[in-house]
């Protein structure tokens, strides 16, 4: 019998095609993984009730959410690096006198602290899920946040990036940018759940497409970057599959002989 190996999914762009998609070949492959005996995981920067209808189309129960900030391996959390609530009050008093609304994120919900914004509803529409953020300006309160959401053209989170060095800022939309914790990545997130699982290296697979998955990459032995990536994604990677729109997975799987 072969030997299983864990394979992590990125979503956007890898499992997911650009129109938010899931391709019929990339299905058919995850559950042939699954048949195989291998463990099929994602690792996104995506909150875990934004892909809770992929997870379950999949039937997957091990994933790494929030670029690492939020882990769960088999439905149980086993890592969580929740923001720090105190340096986070203090940049978004810094944004609201810049006109730049904020969304605070835990693993259930996400709430914005202004009514309304044209930037929040022209970034989140994007994505493509079924939930809004409510307004409720006191979400953070007795509860962990992993991800928060600033809303400002590119070049105005420089004031923030030099302030605020509890938090690393990645911009994902040309008026939205994550806040995370410093030094927080998929990499981690993936390393705390294949200690528990005990894959050795060599039988570590990772595939993504995106600038946050260029230290997953780095760090995963057999490493796959999606056909659509950029060039600094692409050179992270120990190879280089089709697009998503050319059943990059299926590929990719097949060329690395995992189908």
């Amino acid at each position: 019998m072969t030997e299983t190996s864990v394979i992590f999914f990125d979503i956007d762009g890898t499992l997911l095609n650009h129109e938010k998609e899931l391709p019929q070949k990339t299905k058919e492959a995850v559950f042939q993984l699954k048949e195989a005996g291998h463990v099929v995981a994602i690792a996104t920067g995506r909150a875990p009730f934004m892909f809770e209808d992929l997870r379950k189309e999949l039937d997957i129960q091990t994933y790494v959410s929030y670029n690492g900030q939020y882990v769960v391996l088999n439905g149980q959390v086993v890592y969580a690096n929740p923001l720090n609530i105190s340096s986070l009050l203090q940049l978004t008093e810094r944004a609201l006198a810049n006109n730049h609304p904020v969304v605070f994120m835990d693993h259930e919900d996400m709430k914005a602290n202004v009514p309304e914004h044209s930037y929040i509803n022209e970034s989140i529409t994007t994505l493509k899920i079924d939930r809004f953020p409510s307004h409720d300006p006191y979400y953070y309160e007795e509860r962990d946040l992993y991800q928060t959401l600033l809303f400002c053209p590119e070049g105005e989170e420089k004031q923030y990036e030099q302030e605020f060095k509890d938090f690393d800022f990645i911009r994902w939309h040309p008026v939205s940018v994550d806040i995370l914790p410093k030094g927080g990545s998929k990499a981690i997130g993936i390393q705390k759940i294949v200690e528990q699982l005990g894959f050795p290296p060599e039988r570590q697979y990772a595939f993504g497409d995106g600038l946050n998955d260029i230290e997953m990459l780095t760090n995963v032995k057999n490493s796959i970057a999606m056909g659509n990536a950029e060039d600094s994604v692409k050179e992270a990677a120990r190879f280089v599959t089709k697009s998503v729109e050319e059943n990059g997975i299926y590929h990719g799987l097949q060329m690395v002989g995992l189908l």
